[in-house]
Formats: structure tokens, C-alpha cells, sequence
């Protein structure tokens, strides 16, 4: 599998990220197995393992610690802090306090004694992003992170970012984590170009768009169930104008992938991978049989002509429900904040 480097930093990773959102409660996925992908993933190359602390409440990142035993050191292991871990009002967000509070404990359930990449997982528009910088560089420089990230970041918030690093001379975000995917084609707008005008690395999650790209989304089959459908309905429920276009597209896509003689899911993957914004795409895997349709995307190559015939079906830049987005700028979803 070949190799790419994240930003400017000279880390190289594996164009597929392991992504460990559903390993434990979340996914139902035991130690046994989630343990069985880790090491699958990393003999087939990938060498590039991404979490939270979030999930599944610290879960996530115990299994990891313990299934990376005796190969850490082969591994680039990245994790992200910011959703709340407790009842607490203050175990969570960025400020200073929680995020070195919640680094001792990623790294006591990772394991390990330093974390490759430290992300911010969405922003925090309670929180000076100074206030957080600060906090992330007096990490780097105790030795316990190498790298900073953020998460779901919008461009004006990245380059905010930036601006304060370089007038601070604090260490600065050197990758972005959005989602993209054919449904969720938004940051090719501004995103990905803001990332790749300050030599950001870009780490995309959910390249197929939460399930909608695995291929149980066709007319003629029922619309898949499930409790992330439940919880997450305006990403699913087929009474929203999105999500039926979302439905149609997926439709098109796969008799699209049929045709190029791919599945779905690589046609999804490989197209993610195909931008030259992109360093590497998260895939989040419940099963050994997940992740095994999700490896050989790696080795696909998209034509120019495949690529005109998904613009066609989803115009770039376009996510067609703006759910997928991951976050929105409180200004467009608390009127408070526009109107006198």
C-alpha cells in the first residue's frame, strides 16, 4: 500500500485510515474481533489507526491500547477530545483544563506514553481557539503529542486557526478532518482548498456517507433499520426532500459502479481518494468482513470518464442534505444569534 505524507509534517500514512468509532458498545464489536481487524489492517499496510475518546466512552481507545501491543511503534495512533465524557459541565469542549485533563486519560487508555496526532474533534465557539493552541503546544513540548488536528472545522475556522498560530508562534493544526464523500461533496468548496493553501493534511471520515454508500440503499430493497437510523433521523428518514436524494443517488451510483465493474464501496472510497486534497480516508469497519470489502478500494483506480459520470449524478461541491455536514455555525442554527 502506498504511502503519503500529512501536510508538510513528513509523516507518511496509509492512504486508508482505521478508524475505531465502532470498536466496543457503539458497534457491539467485542476486543476479539476489533483486535482481529487492527492487526488485519496493519499486514495489509495500513499503518494509520484513528479514535476518540468519545466513543463508546472511552471503550474505543482501550481496545486499540491493548490490541497495539508489542507494534505501537509501527503505528501513527490518532485520537480527538472535545464531546463530553462525564456529567460534568467541564468534561468537555477545549478549554485548557479539559484538554489536559483528557489527554492523561486517552493516553492512560491508549496505553502508550505519546499520541501521534491530538485532534480537536468539532469546534468550540465557547472557547478562544488561543486558549486551545496554547494548551496543545504545552503538550507537544512535554513530549506527550506530536502533532495537532482538528475535526469538522469549516475553512473559516481553519484559517482563523492558522492566523493565530503563526502571530502566537504556537504550534498549529497540521491536518483537518472533515466528511466527503459522493452524498457529501460540500468541502470541496472551501475546505479542502483553504487545507491545501496552508499545506494542511486532510484525513476525510465517512466516506460511505454512514451506510448509504454500501450498497443496501436501492429501489427495489428496503430501506435498512438500524439504531444509528434511529438516532440520527434527519441523516435517514426518507420524509426529508436530502435524504430521498441522497436515496436516488446512491441508487445511481451503484448501477454506475456496476458498470465499471467495481463495487459500491470502492467506487465510493477510491473516489474519495482519487482528490489531491485528500491524504487518507477513514473507514470504520464492525466486522472482519467490513473491512475486508473496504481494503481493496486502496487499489482502485477511478477513470476520468467514471469520475464525469458521478459529477453528473452529484455536482461537485454539492452535499445534497446539509445533516452530512457534521457541523453548522451556530449563527445558522440558533436564530438568537441573528435577530435584534
Amino acid at each position: 500500500m502506498e504511502h503519503r505524507v500529512l501536510g508538510r509534517t513528513g509523516l507518511r500514512v496509509s492512504p486508508l485510515c482505521l478508524g475505531g468509532m465502532m470498536f466496543g458498545l457503539w458497534g457491539g464489536t467485542e476486543y476479539e474481533e476489533s483486535a482481529a481487524m487492527i492487526n488485519r489492517a496493519l499486514d495489509a499496510g495500513v499503518n494509520f489507526i484513528d479514535t476518540a475518546d468519545v466513543y463508546s466512552q472511552g471503550g474505543s481507545e482501550e481496545i486499540i491500547g491493548r490490541a497495539l501491543k508489542g507494534r505501537r511503534d509501527d503505528v501513527v495512533l490518532a485520537t480527538k477530545v472535545h464531546n463530553p465524557m462525564g456529567e460534568d459541565v467541564n468534561q468537555r469542549g477545549n478549554s485548557r483544563r479539559w484538554v489536559v485533563r483528557e489527554v492523561e486519560n486517552s493516553l492512560r487508555r491508549l496505553d502508550t506514553d505519546w499520541i501521534d496526532l491530538y485532534q480537536i474533534h468539532r469546534p468550540d465557539p465557547d472557547t478562544d481557539i488561543e486558549e486551545t493552541l496554547s494548551a496543545l503546544t504545552d503538550l507537544v513540548r512535554a513530549g506527550k503529542i506530536r502533532y495537532l488536528g482538528s475535526s469538522t472545522y469549516p475553512a473559516s475556522r481553519i484559517v482563523e486557526a492558522q492566523w493565530v498560530s503563526d502571530r502566537r508562534n504556537l504550534a498549529r493544526f497540521v491536518c483537518e478532518q472533515p466528511p466527503y464523500s459522493l452524498l457529501v461533496r460540500g468541502i470541496e468548496a472551501d475546505v479542502l482548498p483553504t487545507a491545501r493553501r496552508h499545506g494542511m493534511g486532510v484525513i476525510t471520515w465517512s466516506p460511505l456517507a454512514g451506510g448509504w454508500l454500501t450498497g443496501r440503499y436501492r429501489k427495489g430493497l428496503e430501506v435498512p433499520q438500524s439504531r444509528r437510523v434511529v438516532m440520527l433521523s434527519d441523516r435517514y428518514d426518507m420524509n426529508l426532500a436530502g435524504n430521498q436524494q441522497k436515496f436516488e443517488a446512491a441508487d445511481a451510483l451503484a448501477k454506475l459502479a456496476d458498470e465499471a465493474g467495481v463495487t459500491l464501496i470502492e467506487l465510493a472510497i477510491a473516489f474519495v481518494l482519487r482528490h489531491p486534497g485528500v491524504t487518507s480516508a477513514i473507514i470504520g469497519p464492525r466486522t472482519i468482513e467490513h473491512l475486508e470489502s473496504q481494503l481493496t478500494a486502496a487499489d482502485v483506480w477511478l477513470s476520468d470518464d467514471v469520475l464525469d459520470r458521478i459529477d453528473e449524478i452529484v455536482p461537485p461541491g454539492v452535499t445534497l442534505n446539509a445533516a452530512d455536514a457534521g457541523w453548522q455555525e451556530p449563527d445558522l442554527t440558533t436564530p438568537s444569534l441573528r435577530r435584534r
